[in-house]
């Protein structure tokens, strides 16, 4: 499907950019009055007033008296200056007008079009918030090809969503209306990071209304409100400010873990990434021990964990350790290799 850009592009093959024309025009009728203003000056010795006064009346065609009588000259010059000076004045109205209903006709498109392609998006995420943090976990969400929409009801974020055509809804991420034009029944999860934790609640309590199964993460500015998300219905409540602070200290106090973390979650050039990998139903690891698997020799990646279905977690999992349908394994390696490894627990038909 093609983006909005190229129909953008589209329009502008067919159409002369009316913002130029206008201000071609507006530079035209601006040379005209210094003109005019000079001319009545030189030929008929006015004062720079008075010849500025008699062209903007000649321009805008009031009909007023001229301010002293005129000769053949400045007869000659006037009619001139009218014959040229209401075509340039018509001439940027007309680019003018072109310029705003153009503009609005291009918005009306968009929109439309952004409309089609939110109604056919599903097993996405929703994006409650486009601030600062809102844009990095677009970033990531975009990096992983993941699809999702943005709610946003800040007219200042828009034009960064419409400039990086991100599928997005205006309007407040706590009415079921907007949740609902955003897909939010058919949606995978939703993700609000609005800028007080009393919108997240509210946000989280309309979201789980709307979709009793969709896994809903909330951003709590404050601790003692963690419970209260969770309590609206949030699967998993994170504290920028806790979380920031945890990695600070680990930068102090365990530097090289930290860069090994940043460079297996968050390195643009994804050499090395952790990823999930969940054993589906008749899976070729199901049933084996991770010694009987041998992933390591298999696909060359490392079982960090293993999240059993019982919601346990097995850290630094053992040889012995039987993989069950299910299970959600931690694995550490390359995308290549983890793209090997997924093979072998993806569901068999």
């Amino acid at each position: 499907m093609r983006n909005t850009s190229l129909i953008r592009k589209e329009l502008e093959v067919h159409q002369v950019d009316p913002i130029r024309q206008f201000r071609l025009a507006l530079t035209a009728l601006v040379a005209l009055v210094v003109l005019g203003t000079f001319g009545y000056h030189i030929l008929m010795g006015w004062s720079l007033l008075d010849s500025l006064y008699m062209t903007v009346v000649t321009l805008a065609t009031v009909g007023y008296k001229e301010v002293h009588p005129l000769d053949a000259t400045g007869k000659g010059f006037t009619i001139a200056l009218i014959i040229f000076g209401v075509s340039t004045v018509f001439w940027a109205g007309a680019s003018l007008i072109e310029a705003v209903v153009s503009e609005q006709m291009w918005h009306a498109l968009q929109r439309k079009r952004m409309d089609n392609i939110i109604s056919k998006t599903k097993d996405h995420y929703i994006v409650c918030g486009y601030g600062r943090m809102g844009q990095q976990i677009v970033k990531d969400l975009q990096r992983e090809n993941v699809p999702h929409i943005v709610i946003e009801k800040n007219p200042e974020q828009l034009p960064k969503l419409i400039a990086q055509n991100i599928p997005y809804i205006e309007g407040d991420a706590s009415d079921d209306k907007v949740l609902k034009a955003a897909g939010v029944e058919r949606a995978r999860g939703l993700i609000t990071v609005a800028p007080t934790d009393e919108d997240n609640v509210f946000i989280t309590l309309s979201a789980r209304a709307l979709n009793p199964h969709l896994y809903i993460v909330a951003r709590s500015i404050m601790e003692d409100n963690e419970n209260k998300l969770r309590k609206a219905g949030a699967n998993r409540v994170m504290s920028p400010y806790v979380l920031g602070g945890r990695r600070m200290a680990a930068a102090v106090l365990r530097p090289n873990v930290l860069d090994f973390l940043e460079l297996a979650q968050h390195t643009d050039g994804l050499e090395m990434m952790i990823e999930e990998l969940i054993v589906g139903r008749g899976a070729k690891l199901a049933g084996k021990s991770l010694g009987v698997c041998d992933l390591r020799t298999e696909t060359g990646v490392t079982v960090l964990a293993v999240k059993k279905v019982s919601g346990e977690t097995v850290a630094n999992p053992s040889l012995n350790e039987i993989i069950d349908e299910g299970d959600v394994l931690i694995a550490l390696g390359s995308p290549s290799q983890l793209d090997s490894a997924q093979k072998l627990t993806r569901a068999q038909v």
